[in-house]
């Protein structure tokens, strides 16, 4: 019923229980990347379950939520899925936490439009490439960090040495790069965010967009935000809201818990 299309580039599993919606995506996917795979299509999470335990491996499903036969979140249940990328097409938006959770590289709201969905595999094929090299580079700054880099701050005529674990988080305000203590405490520092990258310990510290490096402890709460983003309320609490970057995100949940 549906046609399959071949290419070493992409192969994506459709997940949506009804035909005129599947075939619509399908028709914009190949739109959108002409020489895709389109492996299949299920309707459900029985189906979902038996495609993947026959050792076909997708690189990228467009997963509904509400399926024929239950939710698409009791795939993860039974299956883990890693390293394969999940997509959400949804009516509803009020699952954006759950999506979060299960490390989705996007949510996109029906109707999809051409542009969204463009987006979104774009976004998948940056996270392609870009785990890779993440993990890459968080090993190589392992491999050469020192087990406490301590940081000398001038305080008018004075110094003061902190050391990492005083550290709350880095930020960037006017051009100039910040310190933020655990004691509320905020200091001007020397270096930029990409220098502070180098310096910092990648397993206790994150950096979640273009002005925010900050340290695992410092995290209070955590909200699901807009196209599978996080907000984040720190402490101390900062002087704007605090959202993990779209492209961040994937990784911010590995980091979260130890996988990077």
């Amino acid at each position: 019923m549906f046609e399959t299309r071949r290419s070493p580039l992409t192969e994506i599993l459709i997940v949506e229980d009804e035909k005129p919606a599947a075939t619509r995506l399908m028709n914009m996917l190949l739109k959108a990347e002409p020489e895709a795979t389109i492996m299949g299509v299920t309707e459900g999470v029985e189906s979902t379950l038996n495609f993947l335990d026959q050792g076909q491996v997708p690189d990228l499903i467009f997963m509904d939520i509400h399926l024929a036969d239950g939710s698409a979140f009791e795939l993860f249940r039974h299956h883990p899925l890693k390293g394969i990328g999940i997509i959400f097409t949804t009516a509803y938006d009020q699952y954006a936490v759950d999506a979060f959770k299960v490390n989705a590289l996007y949510y996109l709201l029906k109707p999809i439009r051409q542009e969204d969905l463009e987006v979104a595999v774009s976004r998948f094929k940056e996270s392609r490439v870009k785990d890779n090299d993440y993990k890459e580079i968080v090993n190589k700054l392992l491999s050469k960090q020192p087990v406490d880099k301590r940081f000398l701050i001038r305080m008018g005529q004075s110094l003061r040495l902190i050391h990492q674990q005083d550290i709350a988080y880095f930020y960037t305000l006017d051009k100039i790069t910040f310190m933020m203590t655990r004691e509320g405490r905020k200091y001007p520092v020397d270096y930029t965010l990409e220098n502070l990258e180098e310096m910092i310990d990648p397993t206790k510290f994150f950096r979640i967009n273009r002005q925010y490096i900050l340290h695992l402890d410092a995290i209070q709460q955590m909200q699901a935000h807009t196209k599978a983003r996080v907000k984040i309320e720190l402490l101390p609490p900062a002087h704007e809201e605090v959202i993990v970057s779209t492209e961040k995100s994937p990784y911010f949940k590995k980091w979260l818990e130890g996988e990077l």
